[in-house]
């Protein structure tokens, strides 16, 4: 562990007050379980048409679907018009986020090394052509930085989790600033993007994944948490001219901030249901 290393202070594994969480009967989370294996099971005997987009979208939302969570959500991803990609940046709370984006428009991430181990996201995120990186090896962060800048204006699309660490409930804490500066070199416009995980309207925990949790852990509270939703509200983009990458991120994440703060109604939204044939496209 390096002294830039990211840090939460969120509790680990977190915390939920007994009686905030209206907990499954053991035969729905059963179900939930054997869905969700189902779901899986139907994504990998897909083979490679899994990396076709809305074949990708489908499988993602078959995985909420199977564990009982809910999807309200807000698109598109990408920037539309646009000659470069879109960076899209997205608070961090939980394994989840990664399902939660692919169910909106599957595009490709940056992601820690270790995400590719994961059940169930690690082989979903391989499909998206998900770039694993080493997010302690500090000596590499150039590179990443230089490469990304290179997709971004070859048009393709990459989604990052600034943050570099999950939070109990968005939005967290401040964006790093490092992936911002490709946005920057490559004059694409940045779309934050605000994921969280609600009960009854309300943020909710049990979706977290923090600290020492495990992801064994994390799964069986999912699974017993009834009515858990997942919300994804997609901000106006944010364009790089007249910004560095300090200001860059901060305008960022106080876009996320004010979205998992106000009202679906914003207009800092733009319609899921408004979005454009043909834009599930992974660039």
């Amino acid at each position: 562990m390096n002294a830039w290393a990211a840090a939460s202070p969120c509790p680990s594994p977190p915390s939920v007050p007994r009686g905030a969480v209206a907990r499954s009967p053991r035969g729905t989370v059963l179900r939930r379980y054997a869905a969700l294996a189902a779901a899986v099971s139907r994504a990998m005997a897909a083979g490679g048409r899994i990396a076709e987009p809305q074949a990708l979208q489908r499988h993602a939302r078959a995985v909420l679907d199977g564990l009982g969570i809910g999807l309200e959500a807000a698109g598109p991803l990408r920037v539309p018009g646009t000659v470069t990609g879109t960076l899209v940046v997205a608070n961090h709370t939980s394994w989840l986020d990664v399902v939660a984006l692919l169910a909106v428009e599957p595009v490709p991430l940056i992601a820690k090394r270790e995400v590719a181990a994961w059940p169930v996201v690690g082989g979903l995120a391989r499909r998206t052509g998900t770039w694993f990186i080493d997010r302690e090896a500090l000596r590499e962060l150039p590179c990443v930085v230089r490469d990304l800048a290179a997709r971004l204006r070859d048009g393709e699309t990459v989604a990052v989790f600034p943050q570099a660490t999950t939070w109990c409930t968005a939005p967290g804490g401040p964006f790093r600033r490092a992936t911002f500066q490709a946005a920057l070199d490559a004059g694409a416009p940045v779309r934050p993007v605000a994921v969280d995980f609600t009960r009854e309207g309300r943020s909710s925990t049990a979706a977290a994944y923090v600290g020492d949790d495990t992801f064994a852990s994390s799964l069986r509270r999912v699974a017993a948490t009834d009515a858990l939703g997942a919300r994804v509200r997609v901000c106006a983009p944010l364009w790089p001219y007249g910004h560095d990458r300090r200001s860059l991120a901060a305008a960022a994440h106080g876009a996320v901030s004010a979205s998992c703060a106000g009202s679906t109604g914003s207009r800092a939204h733009e319609s899921f249901r408004a979005r454009e044939p043909g834009m599930l496209g992974s660039r």
